[in-house]
């Protein structure tokens, strides 16, 4: 026997939430929302959902809709009946969209009216429920199932900058255990009022600042997308206390301060003052970026890390110094060690892979055993990325994959020579990667989008570089581009970029 409930949900994010009955949940474009609003409108999805079974039973349900109060109550809908919930990104392709609901064997798609005209048709050809967002919002709520911690809660996917994207699928404990070790560690508060200006199908929005805000009795704020002016007006407001961002979103808000005239200027540096925390993460983050935001606004970004499959695992200290450049120690709740290639803890001092292991660590790669077994190593998910541990903190070296290098014998790490790169008075943003070669193994190629007015060719950059970095780390090939090529987290996808290099041969 199934047992049931009218009222109360028993997946933690949504009982915890329960309690804060009128205050304010969600703002976004149309009006404020409160806890018992969001609580009724995810019983009406969740009845949709259901029609008229007592159980979704871990069937999944892809949806796609703008930031705001909806997108909240579906995915809470689809918990309380009981489905694993797929959001999918915003201004994907169709073939992209049909990946993800083929993979997940998606059995429902609910859009909002902007989504429809891709998704619907998507649902028509393969015979699957597809539903409108006010379709689910308008039904009468009944009876609920309970629904147990250890169920499946989520797939989101990886970011694909290797191979196509895996399923990571989190239970409901793993997203409890993701949330509460960043409220005991960034000391969320019902009096904190976050605003969301990220995609929603990331662990970065949807756990970092959505579902935090929305245990602690905090506001969210939600934009339907990101707006330079737009977050810099929210900040001026006066109400925000908390932002998390990714490193490209800083240096598009520096942009906008700096074409500000200078009495708006000081107007947005005083706003800042009022916000007790500002977070940056998703991307390495430059520290020439890091040192210009605390000349804007007073703060130094904390930094942090994590990816899809472990939430957050790593973080500089709300209180007590930040080392720009770093990302903090372990998290409440987070095991870390770095390995060497034998699978073996190093020395400090000596670069390792990250692993990581605790109760945030997600259950599975959908539908990817293979991939699952690989993942660990005793009980220790591997991350990939490489980290050096310096005077007590952890520095991310790159990818251990993409960022580390293997040149002449000697192992760079590409993170390492961008930084540096950075510091010319020509360059505006650069990328470094390895391009393979039959003498050196691979050799350093830089990819740079210069400041206006700018010019650099190899010889310059080599001449210069010289005084800051071993002979070997020295950029022996060369592209200027417009823009580097970014995924819809901010990341720059390397292998595009490596493929730029391979493409224009050996010339560059």
């Amino acid at each position: 026997m199934i047992s049931r409930t009218r009222h109360l949900s028993h997946v933690p994010l949504i009982a915890q939430a329960e309690r804060h009955g009128g205050r304010t949940a969600v703002v976004d474009s149309q009006r404020f929302f409160t806890y018992n609003d969001l609580r009724d409108a995810s019983s009406r999805v969740a009845t949709a959902l259901l029609a008229g079974r007592e159980d979704l039973q871990e069937k999944r349900v892809a949806f796609l809709l703008t930031p705001g109060f909806p997108w909240v109550a579906v995915q809470w809908g689809i918990w309380r009946a009981g489905g694993v919930a797929v959001p999918l990104p915003l201004n994907s392709t169709r073939s992209e969209m049909e990946y993800f609901i083929d993979d997940t064997k998606a059995s429902t798609l609910v859009f909002d009216a902007q989504a429809e005209p891709l998704l619907a048709p998507i649902a028509a050809v393969r015979g699957i429920r597809g539903l409108s967002c006010d379709q689910v919002l308008a039904c009468q709520p009944a009876e609920l199932p309970d629904i147990a911690n250890e169920r499946r809660a989520m797939i989101l996917y990886t970011s694909g900058t290797t191979s196509r994207p895996k399923g990571v699928v989190t239970t409901h404990a793993n997203i409890t255990a993701q949330i509460m070790c960043l409220i005991e560690a960034w000391e969320w508060s019902a009096d904190d009022h976050i605003l969301l200006c990220l995609p929603l199908h990331h662990v970065h929005g949807i756990v970092n600042v959505v579902s935090c805000a929305l245990w602690s009795s905090a506001t969210c704020e939600m934009l339907p997308r990101f707006d330079a002016n737009a977050v810099w007006e929210r900040i001026a407001g006066g109400s925000v206390t908390l932002f998390m961002a990714v490193p490209t979103v800083y240096v598009k808000l520096i942009a906008a301060w700096d074409a500000a005239p200078p009495e708006r200027r000081a107007t947005l540096s005083e706003a800042c003052t009022k916000l007790r925390l500002m977070v940056s993460g998703s991307a390495a983050l430059p520290v020439s970026t890091l040192e210009r935001w605390k000349e804007i606004s007073g703060h130094t970004l904390l930094e942090r890390y994590g990816m899809t499959e472990i939430g957050m695992a790593l973080s500089n200290p709300l209180r007590g110094e930040r080392v720009p450049g770093s990302v903090g120690t372990p998290l409440p709740s987070v095991e870390v060690q770095l390995v060497g290639e034998d699978g073996q803890p190093v020395a400090p001092g000596t670069p390792g892979e990250i692993e990581v292991r605790g109760p945030s660590v997600f259950a599975e790669y959908w539908g990817k055993p293979d991939a699952m077994r690989d993942a660990f190593r005793d009980g220790w998910f591997r991350t990939g990325d490489t980290a050096v541990v310096e005077n007590g903190v952890y520095r991310i070296l790159g990818r251990t994959n993409i960022d580390i290098l293997k040149t002449g014998g000697n192992k760079v790490s590409a993170l390492e020579i961008e930084e540096t790169l950075r510091e010319h008075p020509s360059v505006a943003e650069c990328a470094v990667v390895g391009v393979p070669d039959p003498e050196w193994g691979q050799r350093v190629a830089a990819a740079v989008v210069l400041k206006d007015g700018g010019a650099l060719d190899l010889p310059s950059l080599r001449a210069w570089a010289k005084e800051f970095l071993a002979a070997y780390k020295l950029p022996s090939r060369l592209l200027v581009l417009d823009a580097l090529p970014r995924n819809a987290m901010g990341k720059v996808t390397k292998p595009a970029i490596k493929a730029m290099f391979q493409g224009a041969g050996s010339d560059n």
